[in-house]
């Protein structure tokens, strides 16, 4: 996938576009009649999870915004590479389109054999949202505030356990991350989704984790779950009460869960920028809107919805993930 490639070719069905005068998302000039069949969004992780919950929220106004129909399948495996690698490998004509977080651009480091590349067999669509991350733990446990939690973690090494969904998983990420900046290395628990984690965190199975507010939001709000803090630099406006990591001594823990569209290389360029129109107009949406608001997050900015926009973060995320991941010294099998 090169940007420069990208930005000659949408450039050229901008102008197709205008000539036609109704913006290039329903049959105007090289888009023909796309899309004339069901669109499929594979999400790479179990259907309740946070980035189903994501792709659900978008899929009906994107197909409204297309004159089409889009279908969620859940593609579960190996931290999200199992979907990911049958988008990779799927037709490009722009019927299957791959919903991902932030772990397209941790696999390559995390995975020795992973069997794609995310900049050269995917095009980026464009982002979709940013979802914060919230550090959180089962109501009894003993620390109270997010300073007492590390100094309690640190104390307690050998017998702490820190749930995640599974390697390359975000919760597993964020782990990684508070781990590092607090110096201490715990006991990992992974699971096989966000879910089932989640589940085991509510029924005290399992001692803390950190994971996205659009899974445990609901949890928090329902006293099912401890908040310890949120991982953004200025506190999330559906949990008021649970301070920033920063507020509570460890901005080295800044991170947040970033998804976007992604379809297989070579998939024509007019196709990619009707699927990135129709995602900013889902965006835009005020039920989208108001949706995302509930669990903690928001839509990005429209500038963010572009192929260009996603390009360049996947990119440098890439670059970041990789030194994170080789210094933690993690590898998925």
């Amino acid at each position: 996938m090169r940007m420069t490639r990208m930005i000659a070719a949408l450039s050229a069905v901008s102008l197709v576009a205008a000539c036609s005068g109704n913006g290039g998302t329903e049959g105007s000039g090289s888009g023909g009649g796309y899309p004339d069949q069901n669109i499929t969004i594979v999400v790479p992780f179990s259907a309740g999870g946070p980035t189903d919950t994501v792709t659900r929220m978008i899929a009906d106004p994107m197909a409204k915004a297309l004159g089409g129909k889009i279908v969620v399948q859940n593609v579960e495996g190996a931290g999200g590479t199992v979907g990911a690698g049958q988008v990779a490998r799927a037709k490009p004509d722009g019927y299957t389109v791959l919903m991902h977080h932030i772990g397209m651009s941790t696999a390559p480091a995390l995975y020795k054999d992973l069997g794609y590349q995310p900049l050269e067999d995917f095009e980026t669509v464009g982002l979709v949202t940013e979802v914060p991350m919230t550090v959180v733990a089962r109501k009894n446990f003993e620390p109270t505030t997010f300073g007492e939690l590390v100094t309690y973690v640190k104390a307690n090494a050998g017998k702490v356990t820190l749930a995640n969904a599974g390697i390359g998983a975000a919760s597993h990420l964020c782990g990684l991350l508070f781990q590092s900046a607090a110096g201490v290395k715990l006991q990992e628990v992974p699971y096989e989704g966000t879910g089932p984690a989640l589940t085991d965190l509510v029924g005290g199975q399992v001692d803390f984790m950190c994971d996205q507010t659009t899974n445990t939001s609901g949890q928090i709000a329902a006293g099912e779950v401890k908040a310890y803090a949120v991982t953004t630099p200025d506190r999330v406006k559906s949990l008021p009460d649970v301070p920033t990591t920063a507020e509570a001594g460890m901005p080295q823990l800044a991170v947040s869960v970033w998804h976007g569209l992604y379809v297989p290389a070579g998939t024509p360029p007019e196709v990619v920028q009707k699927l990135s129109a129709a995602l900013t107009a889902a965006l835009a949406d005020q039920a989208v809107i108001d949706q995302m608001a509930k669990l903690g997050t928001a839509p990005v900015p429209a500038a963010d919805a572009t192929p260009q926009a996603h390009e360049a973060k996947l990119t440098e995320q890439l670059s970041i993930w990789a030194k994170i991941i080789a210094d933690a010294g993690v590898k998925a099998s």
